[in-house]
């Protein structure tokens, strides 16, 4: 993408800063990104850590790679800055980053590529109960002391999974990420339409894996080397990422009670359907018409764009 082709484009401005125990957007601030930098950005649990493996596996042709060091959570408080800019900085191959915050905290730039990641919010609750659930003492303390606190502590959940979801709803988000789940997905559809951001979904990751590798390779301008093609995808599958992931990220194991096996739980979806009461769905989807707009709420449910985005 050349200059001359982004001149008369009106690009997002970064009109806040996102401060509390797990992000904080003013890290974005020291960070110089270059022009193929690839941002990951999603609300949390809607494939984020997936989407980070493909690009990954396509930067790498195929080769095993630590993702947790090669793909840092620039918005995390909890890794000291230097560390991550210093890694970065020394970083020779294609950089791919990731991010939890809002398009409009963000430092955004007109020649990096975005991919933001969608996913059914009841679909999302649910994971994020069990991501939160199975952290161990060590990493309540990483998120509330390590680095000092900002804001609330985060801890333990009280309840099941459907109390956490009842509260998720209310916005009592247990691992706050100073936002909305609803304004954080609105604010990237509603940019959805600028020529470096790419929209993917859960469900589509799911049905066609193989298929979403090469949409998002053609999207990077990545060329594939077809010889490679079958071990790119087989590394991104979940059951090798959960088999392998405390073996590439040895600190899964002190981060969560059961290690990969925590963090890549079940990557299935709907476990939701026959636990919430008729109420309970009653509620969510008042909250989707409060929220979203009707395109981003089909978007959000089933994955499917409007018909001229496709």
């Amino acid at each position: 993408m050349t200059a001359m082709a982004t001149v008369d484009i009106a690009w997002p401005k970064k009109t806040r800063e996102i401060r509390n125990s797990l992000c904080d957007s003013t890290r974005w601030n020291w960070l110089k990104l270059r022009d193929d930098d690839v941002v990951v950005a999603t609300y949390a649990k809607t494939g984020t850590t997936w989407t980070q493996q493909i690009v990954g596996q396509l930067v790498s042709q195929g080769e095993e790679t630590q993702l947790f060091e090669t793909s840092p959570w620039v918005d995390f408080r909890a890794v000291p800055l230097e560390l991550i800019l210093e890694g970065l900085e020394n970083q020779k191959h294609r950089r791919f980053l990731k991010t939890h915050l809002p398009i409009d905290a963000l430092v955004f730039s007109p020649h990096a590529k975005y991919l933001y990641i969608g996913r059914d919010g009841r679909d999302v609750a649910w994971s994020m109960y069990n991501h939160h659930a199975g952290f161990t003492t060590t990493a309540y303390n990483l998120i509330n002391n390590v680095m000092g606190r900002v804001g609330p502590a985060i801890e333990p959940p009280k309840g099941d999974v459907v109390q956490y979801f009842r509260d998720w709803l209310d916005g009592k988000d247990g691992m706050s990420l100073g936002v909305s789940f609803w304004e954080h997905v609105q604010g990237w559809w509603d940019a959805r339409h600028l020529p470096n951001i790419l929209l993917l979904h859960f469900n589509d990751l799911k049905a066609d894996l193989p298929g979403q590798i090469r949409h998002i390779a053609k999207f990077l301008g990545i060329e594939i080397d077809e010889a490679r093609f079958p071990a790119i995808v087989e590394h991104c599958t979940f059951d090798y990422m959960q088999r392998t992931a405390s073996t590439h990220s040895p600190i899964l194991d002190m981060v969560f009670q059961a290690g990969g096996n925590t963090f890549f739980n079940k990557g299935t979806n709907g476990r939701w359907k026959d636990t919430l009461t008729t109420s309970d769905l009653l509620k969510y989807e008042d909250m989707v018409r409060a929220n979203l707009t009707p395109d981003c709420a089909h978007w959000v449910a089933t994955g499917e764009l409007p018909t001229a985005q496709r």
